[in-house]
């Protein structure tokens, strides 16, 4: 019966994102594409400068948005450095500075990554002006590189990528913000609270005395999941009864997870002249979304272990209120979109279970992975998976007319690197540092051995991929964590982006070379396969030892 109604779910969803889809995909790619430009965007244009017909250069494209990324950081660091002299404060002291620095980095880079106890640590302020910006515009920057690397595909010798002011402006206004006001009233009218009230005690029915929390939490949650921030208003995130209340808005919350992500390669068929080409994107992103999904399914319903055995199934961690069905579509859908958002622990979940959210960060997020990024992800392999067929048949790969030369496949291949390197670097300098590994094993690691290993593991591929959920069993709010996975999160978001942008330049100064018979078709369903293939064998390649140190030793 279990297995009937969590089918019935994931199809539930399936047939709500099927129905988005077309629409949404086709306004974002209209959004990315008009000529004209809306009176308050105008008005913005003129407040800092932009010319909105001017064209940028990838690397004029990359200093624009490092530029805006830093003045983010050190807006987010500064409003908590100085908490204590704002408004609705909550009475709350200054945050330190190190967890500053990560907090900062954490939401500009769209990872989300809370060291912290939001409802304890932060005010409303804070929260609002700082969290909840960074929650629309990050986002708005992964939709505007991936828009920058479609242009380089659709262009024909222009060497310009488009107007990184004008592409943040238009996914903000025209997209974000009014997806996250109606997402918002919904999530309103399911129970998520909306106030500045403040906590409130009250007397239980036992006579003891309970502090409320009360907030602006339906706003920043809508946000939150819409743009795959994931980053809770509460420290129990997307479990705590205030954010999501009910099993309908749970299953709403994974609509907004994966609406955008889900509609992107529909704009992208848009943009480049072949609405095909988007659809085969979109298959290899949905095969290995449900194959992961079905496996943590089984996994996790079958309780394998000896503790969870005796106890008839694994439900510590789970959202007792809607099951373990629920609970696993959440953790795949947060870690395949790079949410990070959480309804259950995945600290909890059975040993093999644990293994599939953090295979689901270390594919890239690219099923179909986070706002924007997971589309660059996912076209980032996909012209690996060309490179590879075109070994296969002795000629120059091509994908959607442009040729792939040693410039464009050392670009992919840097790409590919960068993640799996600061997560295996950073997963090792906390055990291989004598006085790091001291620290790491007496504060940070309350589970000794293999699965303590495993959360560190996870913090640093959370981090490194910019997903921002945690295994739950790691103490994360110390100087080296703070300090390296702040690192880890700035170099695992930036780096790619501007490996991706120089990819972008690359093809965009080309011409299109016309299709012939030896071309390798990209839009059938043996590239569908072989692009899931090269995603898969990639990332057990370069996770598979480590792994078999972690989750797998503890599963077998």
């Amino acid at each position: 019966m279990a297995g009937w109604l969590a089918a019935a779910q994931v199809l539930a969803v399936l047939v709500v994102l099927a129905a988005l889809h077309r629409p949404l995909g086709d306004w974002m790619a209209h959004v990315y594409t008009s000529a004209t430009d809306l009176r308050v965007e105008r008005g913005l244009y003129r407040l800092i400068g932009v010319d909105s017909r001017s064209e940028q250069t990838w690397r004029s494209y990359v200093r624009s948005l490092l530029a805006f990324s830093l003045v983010s950081v050190l807006l987010v660091y500064l409003l908590q450095r100085v908490q204590t002299w704002l408004p609705w404060d909550l009475g709350l002291p200054a945050v330190g500075q190190h967890l500053s620095f990560n907090t900062a980095v954490s939401f500009v880079t769209n990872t989300n990554w809370q060291s912290y106890s939001p409802d304890v640590t932060l005010g409303y302020t804070v929260q609002a002006l700082g969290l909840a910006v960074q929650n629309v515009v990050s986002a708005a920057v992964g939709m505007a590189v991936a828009v920058a690397l479609v242009r380089g595909f659709a262009r024909r010798r222009t060497g310009t990528v488009g107007n990184f002011w004008v592409d943040l402006t238009r996914g903000v206004i025209r997209i974000l913000l009014p997806l996250s006001v109606l997402a918002a009233v919904v999530l309103i009218a399911g129970g998520v609270i909306q106030n500045w009230a403040g906590s409130t005690d009250v007397t239980t029915l036992a006579g003891g005395t309970q502090s409320i929390p009360g907030g602006p939490v339906a706003s920043q949650e809508a946000v939150k999941l819409l743009g795959t921030n994931g980053g809770g208003f509460f420290n129990a995130n997307s479990a705590h009864p205030f954010e999501n209340p009910s099993g309908w808005v749970s299953a709403f919350q994974v609509v907004l997870m994966l609406a955008i992500p889900v509609s992107l390669p529909r704009t992208f068929g848009r943009m480049v002249g072949s609405a095909r080409q988007g659809y085969a994107i979109l298959g290899a992103m949905a095969a290995i979304f449900l194959v992961s999904l079905t496996l943590l399914t089984v996994v996790e319903m079958r309780g394998a272990g000896t503790a969870p055995e005796l106890a008839g199934g694994a439900m510590e961690g789970k959202e007792q209120r809607f099951g373990i069905a629920a609970t696993t579509l959440f953790g795949s859908v947060s870690t395949l979109t790079s949410t990070g958002a959480v309804n259950g622990m995945h600290d909890s979940f059975t040993a093999l279970g644990g293994l599939f959210p953090l295979l689901n960060m270390m594919f890239g997020e690219v099923a179909p992975g986070g706002v924007g990024s997971g589309l660059y992800g996912m076209l980032v392999l996909a012209v690996l998976a060309v490179f590879v067929g075109g070994l296969m048949v002795g000629r120059t790969p091509e994908y959607l007319g442009k040729k792939l030369g040693p410039r464009e496949i050392k670009l992919a291949s840097l790409y590919i690197l960068v993640t799996p390197a600061l997560v295996l670097v950073g997963t090792a300098l906390s055990f291989a540092i004598p006085a790091v590994r001291a620290d790491v094993e007496a504060t940070s690691i309350w589970n000794p051995g293999v699965h303590g290993f495993t959360e560190v593991l996870y913090a640093f591929t959370s981090a490194a991929n910019n997903n921002g959920s945690a295994f739950a069993g790691l103490t994360a709010n110390t100087p080296w964590f703070n300090s390296a996975l702040g690192v880890a999160m700035l170099l695992g978001r930036f780096v790619p982006i501007v490996l991706v942008l120089a990819l972008a330049g690359s093809l965009a100064a080309q011409d299109k070379a016309p299709a012939t018979a030896g071309t390798l078709p990209t839009h059938r369903p043996q590239f569908v396969g072989l692009l899931v293939g090269v995603t898969v064998v990639v990332t057990a390649l370069t996770y598979f030892p480590v792994l078999a140190l972690g989750p797998l030793a503890e599963g077998l």
